[in-house]
């Protein structure tokens, strides 16, 4: 069994990375700064990209997919983006190995060279840009809006998994329109659809808002962002959609002929999350026993733990729980009956709470005398005895009461953490002794300014 996990209280950061890698969510690689995602965090992955690629569509995007080189000659096109980029670039210089001379092992042959250096995607909109030229002529062919699901690559040295990474997971929308405020409204709508999916799926309460000048995204004119806060009063940057202007459609030329006859240039947008959601739902919810997961997004939603004694308690425990487990899939709740004999139970029901499988059921013999079903729930750490006629229709019903507190949960914290400031000089004082959101409100000159 997995070690005990070190409180939160005693130390915020190694009990996040104790327990991404105890849960089975993932691991270091042996590529400095990349991380292996193991297939239980990829299932929460899964259902994270099933709902938002579902949202979407619903909106009127389409996913498509572009290279993951991009030459180096595209990204110096736009200035503030490759100032913005240039320093967490992976370079590839040469396209072939060869065995060396000496035998010494593989060495890069350097007759090779590429003729022109090519960037690992750290984010597309140069090499989308570069096609959309060719692909808008009219303003027949606008808007577009496109999604790709992708890697990226962005070469960081201070690494933790999933929060930042070297390499790692996202969607990158990138929009072209007719005018600047169809653009605006596209770039507003994602950071709400963002918020939606964060809220009402991972359980997270967001604020909703734009970035500064100095922290917007590298070529944006404005960068909307949604934040949330974390158990240890940090906010975490959640997803973030850009207003890019006409800054790309000037740096690659892409114009468009008007209803009037006239050469426009288009207006854009790009917007994304990452993998980054996979730490925010951790440290929004787990606790010092393991991981905590929103129903919604739980890869096994129910677990059954058979308790018996000898094949024949076992074969009777599994023939009476067919109806049920098949009830509860045709409900749409994922369901694992886990008759392991390689394990205790206790064994089962630890792994399961550091997992944070939403709902335990326990049976054993008795129960089936009895005709009941032991249910715990993870949130609480509460358990019930259930009648088994009444099983099913209780599970529904806990699994959405879960998913609700633990939102109201979360608000909770952040209210708790929430301090009003009235002066700047109090900000900063506060901003240095005390973690959390400030609500905040001085004067400045030449306006009023609220952080």
């Amino acid at each position: 069994m997995a070690k005990k996990l070190t409180p939160r209280a005693e130390d915020y950061s190694k009990w996040y990375n104790e327990l991404v890698v105890q849960a089975d969510l993932a691991e270091n690689s042996g590529v400095r700064g990349c991380m292996v995602i193991k297939p239980y965090g990829y299932g929460i992955w899964e259902k994270m990209q099933a709902q938002l690629d579902k949202m979407f569509k619903e909106t009127g995007h389409q996913n498509a997919y572009f290279p993951l080189f991009i030459p180096k000659s595209y990204l110096s096109k736009e200035a503030s983006h490759v100032e913005g980029f240039a320093k967490e670039c992976a370079v590839v210089t040469h396209y072939r190995l060869k065995n060396a001379e000496d035998g010494s092992g593989i060495v890069v042959d350097q007759d090779a060279k590429l003729e022109e250096e090519l960037i690992v995607r750290p984010t597309s909109e140069t090499i989308i840009w570069d096609t959309y030229r060719r692909w808008i002529q009219s303003y027949r062919d606008l808007p577009l809006k496109l999604n790709q699901w992708a890697n990226v690559v962005r070469w960081e040295m201070r690494t933790r998994l999933f929060l930042r990474t070297a390499e790692f997971l996202w969607q990158e929308g990138h929009t072209a329109h007719a005018t600047r405020e169809e653009a605006i409204e596209e770039a507003e709508q994602m950071m709400h659809v963002y918020a939606s999916f964060v809220e009402e799926f991972m359980a997270v309460p967001v604020v909703r808002g734009l970035k500064s000048e100095s922290e917007r995204f590298a070529g944006a004119e404005e960068t909307y962002c949604i934040e949330a806060l974390m158990q240890d009063g940090k906010a975490l940057q959640a997803g973030t959609s850009h207003f890019l202007g006409q800054n790309f459609a000037k740096a690659f030329d892409v114009k468009f002929q008007d209803k009037e006859g006239k050469q426009e240039l288009v207006w854009a947008t790009s917007w994304g999350v990452s993998t980054r959601l996979m730490g925010a739902l951790i440290m929004t919810h787990s606790d010092d026993q393991g991981l905590v997961l929103p129903p919604k997004l739980a890869p096994i939603q129910v677990v059954i733990v058979p308790i018996y004694k000898g094949e024949e308690q076992l074969s009777r425990i599994a023939d009476y729980l067919d109806p049920y487990i098949k009830e509860l899939r045709e409900a749409g709740i994922s369901v694992k009956f886990d008759d392991r004999d390689t394990h205790k139970p206790g064994f089962k029901f630890n792994e399961y709470e550091l997992k944070g499988v939403p709902v335990r059921i326990a049976i054993g013999s008795r129960d089936l005398e009895n005709g009941t079903f032991e249910i715990a729930r993870r949130d609480t750490l509460s358990k019930e005895s259930i009648a088994a006629a009444d099983m099913v229709k209780h599970v529904q019903g806990l699994l959405k009461d879960i998913q609700e507190n633990l939102f109201t949960k979360a608000i909770a914290h952040r209210e708790e953490h929430t301090t009003k400031v009235d002066g700047y000089e109090e900000f900063k004082e506060l901003l240095e002794s005390k973690g959390g959101f400030f609500l905040a409100h001085w004067t400045v000159q030449p306006k009023r300014k609220t952080v």
